[in-house]
């Protein structure tokens, strides 16, 4: 007599059989390119939250949101951006923000990072290839075997420092008359944003009525400027503590240059401001003072406003645009062209009008694979920067200044907007959408392709300098 199997093992097998095909599928995509693989990785995640987005229990009338809107709401989230089309306060349920809070934390790993923990979930291993890739998505920190454990510190100290921050603002928004559940709510929603450098906020006003209070303005700016140091910075300094000459040159040239640009962005932005009755006119001394740090902080990728965008000088314009083009740390939660990019490229410059052949800067030589990779990312955010400005003055017929501020603030997953996103007809939303996920992902892969595609090469041709300038 022949027995059937029971259906539980059936099913068991046949999930076990998909599984086997989606470990597969990683596995076949890892070993043919990597960076391929955060791309599809990603753009798979972006897919799914829109998906959940466009149900209509996410939407406050219940009914199905838009597919331009849900799309460009779930690629800002997953890209950590924050830039918006609806309101995030009045159009979404508490489902629809869940989902975008869950966006935000799963993008502020980054795609790599991301690809790890899919590979780690489906075969119960991290094998060569996939400690490869999360050694990729740390830029190179920590020896190969010790990977398992550096993904681990990754999460847990997200975890940590966010719940550090929802601890600091929960009984701050307690003390401004909000019920206890929905500070708690408020508290981590802010508190994730500010670390994963994405910039959405649960109020309907924003920030806006905080543009004083500095028991909620600085624990975001903490949360924000840890956030766009790195994961390899912030392992850095767990495993090697704060003693200056222990760091590694990454560690010094990111904590110098984004320590840089918050001084000379604060002073700037303050000075351009100051008595502009539209902004920070009217506020006192040390409120103008605050508010420009604050400024200083958000250009740079986190996206919180405390003024109308509208409203600022136009050299105070300029200046945001340069502050959100440079970004932070590589392998954060923050966007831009990263400041170690800036750094290699002004020590090379440097070098050169010093007549030295060599980039040196504490101690060390720049390797020159890593300045050609550092010109390609400027050389390549600058291209999608102006190929889609040109596409939405064509589309939205806006000022340039208005369209290069949104087009730099999405490529530089800032979140920053003269509220123009909102105002563009879906075809411009989706130009926006491409450009969340080219800066979140396109110049992290393209330097990591270029990387992994350096050979020995055995022979070469004659030299000749071409007249430059």
């Amino acid at each position: 007599m022949t027995l059937n199997r029971p259906p539980r093992l059936q099913q068991g097998n046949g999930l076990r059989s998909v599984f086997g095909n989606i470990r597969d599928f990683v596995d076949q995509v890892a070993n043919s390119s990597p960076a391929r693989l955060a791309l599809i990785v990603y753009a798979a995640v972006v897919l799914v939250f829109a998906g959940l987005l466009s149900l209509p229990i996410a939407a406050a009338d219940g009914q199905v949101t838009p597919l331009h809107d849900a799309v460009f709401t779930a690629a800002s989230a997953v890209c950590v951006t924050g830039l918006t089309v609806v309101s995030t306060a009045v159009h979404w349920t508490f489902f629809g923000q869940a989902v975008i809070l869950l966006g935000i934390f799963i993008g502020g790993l980054g795609t790599l990072t991301l690809a790890s923990m899919l590979a780690l979930m489906v075969s119960k291993r991290l094998g060569v290839r996939g400690k490869l890739i999360a050694q990729q998505a740390m830029n190179n920190a920590g020896r190969l075997g010790e990977v398992g454990t550096l993904l681990r510190i990754v999460i847990t100290t997200s975890v940590l420092i966010e719940l550090g921050l929802a601890l600091m603002l929960i009984p701050r928004f307690m003390m401004l008359g909000e019920p206890f559940g929905q500070a708690v709510w408020h508290g981590f929603f802010y508190a994730i944003s500010a670390f994963n450098n994405a910039g959405f906020t649960p109020h309907s006003d924003g920030l806006v009525p905080y543009e004083t209070d500095e028991w909620i303005l600085v624990p975001l700016m903490i949360g924000g400027f840890l956030g766009s140091l790195g994961f390899p910075v912030v392992m850095v300094l767990l495993e090697r503590g704060w003693r200056y000459r222990n760091w590694n040159l990454h560690t010094k040239l990111t904590i110098e240059v984004s320590l840089i640009l918050l001084v000379v962005g604060a002073l700037a932005w303050g000075a351009m401001e100051w008595n502009n009755p539209e902004t920070i006119g009217g506020l006192s001394v040390w409120d103008k003072m605050l508010n420009s740090v604050f400024a200083s902080v958000m250009t740079r990728s986190l996206g919180f406003n405390l003024v109308d965008m509208n409203q600022i000088e136009a050299s105070t314009l300029l200046l945001s645009d340069a502050l959100m083009f440079a970004g932070g740390g590589s392998a954060s939660t923050a966007g831009g062209i990263k400041v170690t990019t800036i750094a290699i490229v002004f020590l090379a410059i440097a070098a050169e009008a010093r007549g030295n052949r060599d980039v040196t800067v504490h101690g060390r030589t720049v390797a020159e694979g890593a300045m050609r990779v550092a010109i390609s990312v400027i050389v390549m955010g600058a291209t999608f920067v102006a190929l889609a400005a040109g596409t939405l003055l064509a589309i939205s017929g806006e000022s340039l200044d208005r369209v290069l501020f949104e087009v730099i603030s999405a490529f530089a997953t800032v979140g920053l907007s003269t509220n123009l996103s909102a105002e563009l007809p879906p075809e411009g939303k989706y130009v926006l959408c491409i450009l969340m996920f080219a800066g979140r992902v396109g110049t992290i892969t393209l330097a990591s392709a270029l990387a992994l595609r350096e050979r020995r090469q055995l022979y070469h041709y004659p030299e000749e300098r071409p007249i430059i300038g």
